[in-house]
């Protein structure tokens, strides 16, 4: 493909560095722009940097926004809505698909409309009445905040009594800490099984093949313990049309036809031997699994958002076995400690023990005069991928990768793919969910 130019936005936190960089790097012209003055100094020295992202749209090509964000008055998905009305290839998405990660009872009632399964759930603005319903309908269940803190990961909390009284007494700990800010919550009654995402990129029309399949690791510890995180780990595949898909996104695809999103979607589900069941919608690229998958990706990653953009049906050839990434993280994450920051982490070194850089990818790092140093202020400077023809393999090649990096105080989950070697994956298949629909 000839070289073309591409814009990458992020109005809110600096997400899309990474991707960024590796379009660079295939010849392409890059320009980034990032509107959080904290983020700011994040990816400096990989790819050019704008100011004014609105006075690069004519010279783009492509326009990539890097999440949902909605601010004052206008959101990104009417910004992606309102470029390509004006004839701009954009990947983003529109306001219903921004709706879906911010409602999550808009996007259970989609689902429904769809023809999807879904998971007994109930939308709550008043703690008492919650605490009520438990109370009436002994059960366990997931609390899932809405509203401005729902990204605060460690309020979403997973239940473990069968009569529901430790869900009694967290919704009475967060209406005491967090009634202030905490206007209404979902309770979703607890599904056990296997929990794994179905991701795939839309180019306006329908999806593009293969899909993605990725476990995400949002707990801290290995385990699975500790608080929630955006994410510690993803581990992945790549497959066909199989019933998995079919049973969610696929029924979808009208819809978002209609709706004329551009992007990656991600749904995560609880699947076990009596069905599918959707938990939530990321209706962006998600993080870090887009570093993932662009590691897997075998065909140029500039071409194939390009072609995204442009409603063609791009080439796009991956890694056929497995995949694992991991979050290489630093104090006070995933917790927000100014003093801790600047303490231990703010612009650390990153040494590598060789030359070798295969398989490392920039999440909040730059690069001051050859040196990578860490940025921003999250504690969250690269992301290690593996792959291999096994889970176990690419697991191998990811750590190996790892045992090369040195930055004081740097840590990580060690159990990123184990799941899948310890049963996720011959319980999918033996369900029959990896097969024809």
């Amino acid at each position: 493909m000839d070289t073309k130019n591409f814009l990458f936005c992020s109005l809110d936190a600096a997400l899309i560095g990474d991707v960024a960089w590796q379009v660079s790097r295939e010849g392409h012209n890059v320009k980034y722009y990032i509107e959080a003055e904290s983020d700011q100094e994040i990816a400096d020295g990989f790819v050019e940097k704008t100011d004014d992202w609105r006075a690069e749209v004519e010279w783009a090509d492509v326009v990539i926004f890097d999440d949902i964000w909605v601010g004052s008055d206008i959101g990104t998905g009417e910004l992606a809505e309102e470029l390509r009305e004006q004839g701009k290839a954009v990947v983003g998405g529109t306001p219903n698909t921004d709706h879906l990660e911010e409602d999550r009872g808009y996007a259970m009632e989609v689902l429904e409309d769809q023809g999807v399964n879904t998971i007994e759930h109930h939308i709550f603005h008043d703690f008492d009445a919650g605490i009520q319903h438990v109370r009436e309908n002994p059960a366990p269940y997931v609390i899932k905040p809405l509203g401005e803190v729902q990204n605060v990961k460690r309020l979403l909390y997973v239940g473990s009594e069968d009569d529901g009284s430790d869900i009694v007494d967290v919704l009475r700990a967060y209406k005491k800490a967090w009634g202030h800010r905490m206007k209404g919550f979902q309770l979703q009654r607890k599904v056990e099984g296997v929990e794994v995402a179905v991701c795939g990129f839309f180019n306006g029309e329908s999806f593009v093949e293969p899909i993605n399949f990725n476990f995400e690791h949002k707990k801290l510890f290995p385990g699975n313990i500790g608080p929630s995180t955006g994410e510690m780990g993803t581990s992945m595949f790549w497959a066909g049309r199989n019933r998995l898909f079919e049973e969610t996104l696929g029924r979808l695809e009208e819809w978002l036809a209609d709706e004329g999103y551009v992007g990656s979607i991600d749904l995560n589900c609880i699947v076990n031997d009596t069905g599918v069941y959707p938990l939530e919608f990321t209706p962006r690229f998600g993080y870090p699994t887009i570093t993932l998958q662009e590691e897997s990706f075998e065909s140029g990653t500039g071409a194939f958002f390009y072609d995204l953009a442009n409603g063609r049906d791009p080439e796009l050839e991956v890694h056929r076995g497995y995949q694992i990434g991991v979050r290489v993280v630093l104090p006070p994450f995933p917790f927000d400690d100014e003093k801790t920051y600047d303490e231990n982490s703010r612009n650390a070194a990153v040494v590598f023990e060789s030359n070798n850089r295969e398989g490392v990818h920039i999440e909040d790092a730059k690069l001051v005069d050859g040196q990578w140093r860490v940025a921003g202020e999250s504690g969250m400077p690269l992301v290690v991928t593996g792959k291999g023809e096994t889970m176990q393999a690419a697991r191998e090649q990811a750590y190996s990768r790892i045992d090369d990096i040195t930055i004081p105080n740097l840590y990580y989950r060690d159990d990123i793919g184990e799941r899948w070697v310890d049963g996720d994956g011959d319980r999918l298949h033996a369900w029959g969910y990896l097969g024809p629909a």
